[in-house]
C-alpha cells in the first residue's frame, strides 16, 4: 500500500507533527485514517502468501485512486474476495466475477477484478511460500539506500521494483507494473520510506 501523494496543497514536503505531536510523513496527517494506518502498517514487514496478494490486488485496484479510498473499503474488499484466501479466490467461478462487479462495497473496475482473479489461480499453482519467497528476494540491502528527508526524495518506482513487476509478470501475474510494486514493496516493508524525521523510522 503506497505512500498516497499529499492531498492538501498546503502540507508541507517534510515529517509534521500530528494531533499528538509526534512527527510523522506529510500523508500520514491529512486524515485519521492515514495516520493509523502510517502508525501501525506502512513500511512493517508483512509475510505470508496469502498477505502478499492481497496486498498486490489492494494496490492494483489503487492505481488511478486515492489510497483512502481503498483504506476505507478494505474490509469490503476482504469480505468479497473471501479474505484474500488464495485457492479460495482461484476457485472463484463466473457468478463470483458477476458478484464481484455487482458489489458496491469495492472498486468495481472489470480489469482489475480480472486480474485479481487470475492472479490467484496463477499463485495457486505455486508451491506454498513461493509468493512471499519470490517477493522479498528482490528487497534490497537496506545499508547503502539513501534516507529521505522530504516526500519529494521518495521515488515512484526503483530498479528492484522493475526488477520484481518483470519476474511477475513473466511467472503470468497481471497489473503489476513498477509502480505498483514499488507501492508494494513500501507497504510491506521491504523499503523504509519513512521521513528521516519521521517517528516511525
Amino acid at each position: 500500500m503506497t505512500a498516497p501523494a499529499p492531498e492538501p496543497a498546503a502540507v508541507p514536503d517534510g515529517a509534521r507533527p500530528g494531533p499528538d505531536g509526534r512527527l510523522r510523513c506529510p500523508w500520514g496527517t491529512t486524515a485519521p485514517d492515514y495516520a493509523e494506518y502510517h502508525d501501525t502498517e506502512w513500511g512493517r514487514p508483512v509475510h505470508g502468501d496469502d498477505a502478499l496478494y492481497e496486498r498486490l490486488c489492494l494496490e492494483g485496484f489503487q492505481s488511478g485512486l486515492s489510497w483512502l479510498t481503498i483504506l476505507r473499503k478494505r474490509e469490503a474488499f476482504r469480505a468479497a474476495f473471501a479474505g484474500f484466501h488464495i485457492p479460495a479466490v482461484a476457485a472463484f467461478a463466473e457468478e463470483d466475477e458477476q458478484r464481484l462487479l455487482a458489489d458496491s462495497g469495492i472498486v468495481r473496475n472489470r480489469a482489475k477484478i480480472s486480474a485479481a482473479l487470475h492472479n490467484a489461480r496463477v499463485a495457486a499453482e505455486w508451491p506454498p511460500g513461493e509468493l512471499d519467497a519470490l517477493v522479498w528476494s528482490y528487497a534490497p540491502e537496506a545499508a547503502g539506500r539513501p534516507v529521505p528527508r522530504v516526500f519529494a526524495d521518495v521515488p515512484a518506482i526503483t530498479p528492484e521494483s522493475t526488477a520484481l513487476a518483470k519476474a511477475l509478470k513473466k511467472r503470468g501475474f497481471r497489473f503489476v507494473g513498477p509502480t505498483t510494486v514499488y507501492a508494494l514493496m513500501q507497504a510491506c516493508g521491504l523499503v523504509n520510506d519513512h521521513l528521516a524525521d519521521c517517528w516511525c523510522r
